[in-house]
């Protein structure tokens, strides 16, 4: 199989809109929480959200272009357009024919599918529908985008597995490239799901926070009091390369992407396995494919979205592969700063551990103040401040409903 190493990375979040910001703000402890802005969210028992501040599409389309994308699509396509300008700029080098799209989103963008239908059933009843509906709201939308304006001929198509979508994403891109079948991927996650209906139904399934009156800190993975999620937006995207490909060309090497694996809980539909038998063994399969062991993992970027049966069975996941008490590495949860990206959290989950193994030190879980008592005091937790450690090899989880488990590792490029 062929090395597969990463020449480009970009990013919209809710802590920043590049790959620097992004750095900066995580490691900093910068919280992206705020009143959700998208829509009124008077009435609803959730009224804060993660959102992405201060983008602005036109810096990466024109207006009618802005106008046939839904939102998921617009802070897709500037994500991608950051990453290939890092990674390949006027794609010098390029086979397109040998360069492919794979991105990953949970439910791409229903803003403009809810719009839509309000509009349809406030109406006379006459079905006056956007020329562009249809293709706004496809979550395939997001490759075909990039692929159309890039010329990418090569394989082009969503993943689409709830919050383990673009871990899926990166490991079927990753996979392409190994065994031949692509030079070039881009790949990564986006979604654009502060909307009524999607907080509205995550509110009825009881999954995410209503701690209105201390929003900022109400997302605290691992904490006694998590009560809940917070949601979040935004896009990440990577270049992926075969290894004597990127050589050829001269280009930079920010990381190898060592291995991956996807496994199935085969629980329920929404609640992950109580005893994390699925997450574990995506997370031995995943060493098992980088041709490592978990003695090797420096830095564990955890799934963990602060809900109460969630982050235990990841941590119950940890202890079976890490032991209760391991002394090599440092485990913590970016979700805490970001939120919860829905399809795009692998992503972003990815790009956290590249961050914290270009600055050594582990992003700390912010708000997490009070560690669970069911989680053992030895897990090594970082909490408060990021903290300098050794990093050169990380794993990045992601888990998503339905019972999907998509676990990333990357390291350090020699």
């Amino acid at each position: 199989m062929r090395r597969v190493v990463i020449t480009g990375t970009g990013a919209i979040t809710p802590i920043g809109n590049n790959v620097q910001s992004f750095g900066d703000a995580l490691l900093a402890g910068v919280n992206g929480v705020g009143p959700i802005t998208r829509f009124d969210a008077a009435k609803y028992k959730t009224r804060f959200a993660c959102e992405v501040k201060d983008f602005n599409a036109l810096e990466y389309m024109d207006k009618n272009e802005q106008r046939k994308n839904d939102p998921f699509v617009q802070l897709a396509l500037a994500a991608a357009a950051q990453a290939i300008e890092q990674s390949m700029p006027g794609l010098k080098g390029i086979n397109l024919n040998r360069t492919g799209v794979i991105i990953g989103a949970a439910n791409g963008g229903p803003q403009v599918y809810e719009q839509q239908m309000k509009e349809f059933a406030l109406g006379d009843g006459t079905p006056r529908f956007h020329p562009f509906f249809i293709p706004m709201m496809m979550a395939n939308a997001a490759p075909g985008i990039i692929s159309i304006r890039y010329g990418f001929k090569g394989m082009n198509y969503t993943t689409v597995a709830a919050c383990a979508s673009s871990n899926i994403a990166i490991v079927d891109a990753m996979n392409k490239i190994r065994y031949g079948q692509a030079d070039v991927m881009i790949t990564g996650g986006a979604e654009a799901s502060i909307s009524e209906g999607a907080v509205g139904g995550f509110i009825a399934m009881k999954a995410l926070s209503n701690n209105n009156e201390h929003a900022a800190t109400a997302c605290r993975p691992f904490d006694a009091a998590r009560d809940g999620f917070v949601i979040g937006e935004g896009a990440v995207m990577f270049v992926l390369e075969a290894e004597e490909h990127a050589l050829q060309r001269g280009a930079t090497i920010l990381a190898e992407l060592a291995g991956g694996a996807v496994t199935s809980d085969a629980h329920h539909i929404a609640a992950p396995h109580p005893q994390g038998a699925g997450a574990a063994a995506a997370m031995q399969l995943a060493l098992d494919d980088a041709g490592i062991t978990a003695a090797d993992i420096d830095y564990l970027s955890a799934h963990a979205t602060s809900t109460p049966v969630g982050d235990m069975s990841e941590v119950i996941a940890i202890q079976k592969i890490f032991g209760d008490a391991p002394q090599h590495v440092k485990i913590s949860a970016g979700k805490s700063a970001f939120g919860h990206l829905l399809g795009a959290a692998g992503a972003i989950g990815v790009l956290t551990g590249l961050q914290a193994m270009a600055a050594q030190m582990v992003p700390p879980t912010i708000n997490t103040v009070n560690i669970d008592p069911l989680i053992p005091a030895t897990l090594p937790i970082v909490t408060g401040k990021a903290v300098p450690h050794p990093i050169n090899t990380v794993m990045c989880n992601s888990f998503g409903f339905g019972g999907h488990n998509a676990i990333v590792i990357c390291r350090r490029y020699e």
